[in-house]
């Protein structure tokens, strides 16, 4: 289900029963017309021209039980076979007959009433069965469909479906019994409080956990099941074609901008039903207003501050979040539990702009000491999206990272690390704009439109930081961030470092208003959007980095590189192609990159790496505990295997405690860091900082106790595994192209 899985990350008698169903003509909007409107939409926008017919039915059909039911808990193999017979291949005649939500809302039925009948009896379990965790079951970790949604894999019959719970909530409570009984150790071992002393009964946790899905799954309106639905349709034609309900869309172009209208705190939804603060933004409203504090509960929302109070209990996180921001300006006011025990109270906190600080392009410089004595200075950037507010054209990455790239000019730093790592992707303008500080003017990327005409985006701007660069990926690493370091790697102006690729998204989206097609008198205020596909990009070499992404130079262990992430799982992913090469692409010589060099220079530091040496086992078990897909509900054996994790985690952290204070003692020996935020570059000379402390996070955030008795010790200046080898790489960089300038200034 779109945002359940989104927020709560939660992966149903027969059907000729009576059902109850949501009207599906009232005084809102028609979603019949949007069906109809956005199914035009796709067949004449998208960039593969799918035939809307009975085998895209089928499609729409398994997503949108796909949508609801990912884990293939919910529905039986009857109820699935029995709605198939009736709307298996009928969905697109019905989309373009304006009667698809009647379709949409009897399968939604099915499922709520599948939900309701799972967790009542999850809750009779809970409350009847003695669990002694003593048999040799085993149940899979994962259900969900691997090349794409079939309408094969659920429990047979409600027979079946009861004992898959049995096993599911065995292993919930089997889950929780040993979580609890590590803390207890772990606390017991450092000499601290059980932070779980007051926690509820496992069973009584776990019933209020399933209450929280049932409320989510009850409380649905008619604009929810029709997002839901629309969303399995157009995600039919492929994974990032998405349908954005109203209010989808607003926080969709919110976290483009980085920026919100809201009280500046971090919410977080708990088992009791209630919404814990867990952030407050420092120098937000919240924050100035005083009286909100950290770990308080909030039961109630006043949206306008008018007197009328909204019970949020059980309330899914996202509807919550709506009710709290509004108009800046205004006021909303909160009912809250105090974390101290204190009497509820009201709250008023007038609503104001939060920028999301943290989220903006940074920059800092380390000041290095060689072995010579000379002293060399590496510019790190971390450019966490390309964000951009489309109403202001304010808050637009390329402008910061042109700002933070002129600074490490004058501040003569040698070279550069870009940290893409993480980095979804945004605004292809941006992208466009930015590569060009690097590249200067020449083709920046490739787009093909379903037509087959190419439009090639191109930089205007001279190249103005031309030292060396390393540019760090992982597999979060997608889109725009696709295109960054593609172009960069294609000129020869950068070495990437990182997993074996990055996401592999090479498609464009556009998001349209699917009102304005909608007939003149139909009530179309929540109407929403369609996003779809419309044309693929390409780098400046031809290659296209759908499915494969970007290849790094040289690959380092990771531990994405364990999980199935990338663009080649997800259901419909387009395929991979090449085009001819961008007229007017030049580039540099690839032997200034010294690839051979770094590579054998970093093997060496990697395979004498304790960290890579943790980090290449873990990836080997995880890989083994994905492949075999199991769980057992036996408490022995799960404890044998806790135990084992436990035992090697101190082992290492034993190791790893006297091993990162030597090298943190190292590093303010030979490293000074000097911090390039925004606010610092109108400042004379940069402030020093320390990179380990969170002094300079933009958010106060709740003392998690269970956190605290993880005794991991922090990566030495802040430097990650992959991070500290990046400005390694970069610094061999260095040295190579100024021994490399040398010999040529000599001949």
């Amino acid at each position: 289900m779109k945002n359940l899985k989104w927020i709560s990350r939660v992966w149903m008698i027969g059907i000729a029963s009576v059902i109850s169903v949501l009207p599906v003509h009232g005084a809102g909007t028609d979603f019949n017309e949007v069906g109809k409107q956005m199914s035009i939409m796709l067949r004449n926008r998208h960039y593969d021209r799918l035939d809307f017919d009975a085998a895209l039915s089928e499609r729409v059909f398994a997503m949108y039980l796909n949508e609801l039911d990912s884990g293939k808990m919910y529905f039986t193999q009857k109820d699935v076979d029995s709605l198939a017979l009736k709307y298996n291949d009928q969905l697109t005649a019905l989309l373009l007959n304006k009667g698809s939500m009647t379709a949409a809302e009897e399968i939604y039925a099915v499922y709520k009433e599948r939900v309701n009948q799972r967790i009542a009896v999850a809750q009779q379990i809970l409350s009847e069965a003695e669990f002694t965790f003593d048999s040799d079951r085993v149940i899979k970790r994962s259900r969900r469909d691997q090349l794409k949604p079939t309408l094969e894999g659920w429990p047979e019959d409600e027979k079946a479906a009861e004992t898959l719970w049995s096993g599911m909530i065995e292993d919930a409570m089997l889950s929780e019994t040993l979580r609890r009984q590590v803390i207890m150790k772990r606390a017991e071992e450092q000499g601290k409080e059980n932070p779980l002393k007051d926690e509820k009964p496992i069973g009584e946790k776990l019933k209020l956990r399933y209450e929280r899905v049932k409320h989510a799954v009850d409380d649905a309106d008619h604009e929810d099941v029709a997002n839901y639905f629309l969303s399995a349709v157009a995600k039919s034609y492929g994974p990032h074609t998405d349908y954005f309900s109203a209010r989808e869309m607003e926080r969709f172009m919110q976290g483009m901008s980085n920026e919100f209208v809201g009280i500046g705190a971090m919410l977080q939804a708990q088992d009791d039903g209630s919404t814990k603060i867990m952030g407050i933004v420092k120098g937000g409203p919240a924050e100035s207003q005083g009286e909100l504090k950290l770990n308080d509960s909030v039961v109630g929302v006043d949206h306008n501050n008018t007197g009328d109070v909204i019970d949020i209990m059980f309330m899914k996180l996202d509807k919550v979040v709506d009710k709290i921001r509004g108009e800046k300006g205004t006021s909303v006011r909160l009912k809250v539990e105090p974390a101290d025990g204190g009497q509820p109270k009201f709250i008023v906190i007038k609503r104001g702009t939060v920028e999301m600080g943290e989220s903006f392009a940074q920059g800092e410089i380390i000041e290095k000491k060689k072995e010579d004595g000379s002293i060399s200075k590496l510019g790190i950037l971390t450019l966490p999206s390309f964000y951009a507010n489309f109403d202001t054209g304010e808050n637009r990455c390329s402008v910061h990272v042109e700002e933070i790239l002129h600074r490490f000019n004058d501040e003569k730093v040698d070279g550069l690390v870009m940290d893409l790592r993480g980095n979804g992707g945004g605004s292809l303008e941006e992208v466009r704009r930015m590569t060009g500080f690097f590249t200067g003017r020449g083709p920046v990327v490739q787009i093909k439109d379903y037509l087959g005409g190419v439009d090639v985006k191109r930089s205007y701007d001279k190249a103005f930081f031309t030292k060396p660069m390393v540019v760090l990926i992982d597999k979060a690493s997608a889109s725009a961030s696709e295109i960054l370091a593609g172009a960069l790697q294609d000129y020869n102006r950068a070495v990437v470092v990182g997993t074996s690729s990055t996401f592999g998204k090479g498609t464009v989206q556009q998001p349209m208003e699917i009102a304005r097609l909608m007939p003149f008198f139909a009530n179309r205020d929540r109407a929403g959007f369609l996003k779809p596909t419309i044309q693929k990009f390409y780098r400046v070499s031809g290659k296209s980095t759908q499915n494969r992404g970007v290849e790094a130079d040289i690959v380092l262990p990771n531990m994405m590189d364990a999980v199935e992430v990338g663009e080649k799982y997800l259901y419909y992913a387009l395929a991979y192609d090449m085009i001819e090469k961008a007229k007017g692409y030049n580039a540099l010589d690839r032997a200034s990159l010294f690839v051979s060099e770094l590579k054998g220079r970093s093997l060496k530091r990697v395979s004498e790496s304790n960290d890579f040496k943790y980090l290449e086992e873990d990836v080997r078990r995880a890989k083994e505990r994905i492949d075999k897909n199991e769980l057992s509900l036996n408490i022995v054996n799960r404890k044998l295997e806790l135990e084992e994790v436990e035992q090697r985690t101190k082992e290492l952290n034993k190791e790893r405690l006297v091993r990162f204070a030597e090298v943190q003692k190292a590093d303010r020996e030979s490293m000074t860091f000097y911090r390039a935020h925004l606010d610092d570059l109108k400042k004379d000379g940069l402030p020093k900082f320390d990179p380990s402390s969170d002094e300079d996070d933009y958010m106060e955030m709740a003392v998690d106790e269970i956190e605290e008795l993880d005794i991991t010790p922090e990566w030495p200046s802040g430097l990650d595994l992959v991070k500290r080898e990046g400005v390694a790489i970069l610094g061999d960089l260095i040295e190579l192209s100024e021994a490399a300038k040398v010999v040529k200034a000599s001949q």
